[in-house]
């Protein structure tokens, strides 16, 4: 059977039915950030920009409460349908403007994805246990280039910058290569880490 050239995102099965509004999350950036920050099961998170909810979800499933912001309210809505339909119950929903301040304390894990991300940088600061992580996830080099330069400026340190770039393989019994459409670029992930 030949092979489709379309773009397979592969989700996980439990995201399955649910409803997508914004561009999310894909599991290959997800992915990245649950590696490379270090949270775990006892991790409390702060998320902003939760969307449609998908990478709220992914974090649920590993620590033990998100505290996500979403100011927009058609994605309020969706966020909190999505997570109903899934019973999961330790994420807090927070219909709020994160750029006006982070009102949590000790927090081991910062993710903004969202336009303005620079903006909550200081207020991040504050927000994170020491040595904790700060993650911008942008979909522009202006923007992750914004974003380190003024983490280093509020006094976060051995910062860097990574992008994750799947090729499929198509394996068949006649030639294996790399299927001719991909996903390539999704966005910048910038790690930081307070002082």
């Amino acid at each position: 059977m030949p092979h489709k050239s379309r773009i397979r995102l592969h989700l996980p099965t439990y995201f399955k039915g649910l409803k997508r509004g914004p561009q999310v999350v894909l599991p290959k950036d997800a992915g990245m950030i649950l590696a490379y920050s270090g949270i775990d099961k006892n991790s409390r998170i702060v998320e902003a920009g939760a969307g449609s909810g998908y990478f709220t979800v992914q974090l649920a499933r590993f620590c033990k409460q998100v505290i996500s912001y979403e100011k927009d309210d058609r994605f309020y809505k969706l966020v909190q349908n999505n997570l109903k339909k899934l019973g999961i119950k330790n994420v807090k929903l927070k219909h709020e403007d994160i750029t006006k301040g982070i009102k949590e304390r000790k927090i081991d894990l910062i993710v903004l994805d969202m336009p303005d991300a620079h903006l909550v940088i200081p207020y991040a600061y504050k927000a994170l246990k020491p040595s904790a992580c700060l993650v911008g996830y942008n979909p522009n080099m202006e923007q992750a280039k914004t974003f380190a330069l003024i983490a280093r400026d509020v006094g976060f340190k051995n910062d860097f910058t990574i992008e994750a770039i799947i090729r499929e393989i198509l394996i068949r019994d006649y030639g294996v290569r790399p299927v001719n459409v991909g996903l390539i670029h999704t966005g910048y992930i910038t790690f930081a880490w307070k002082r």
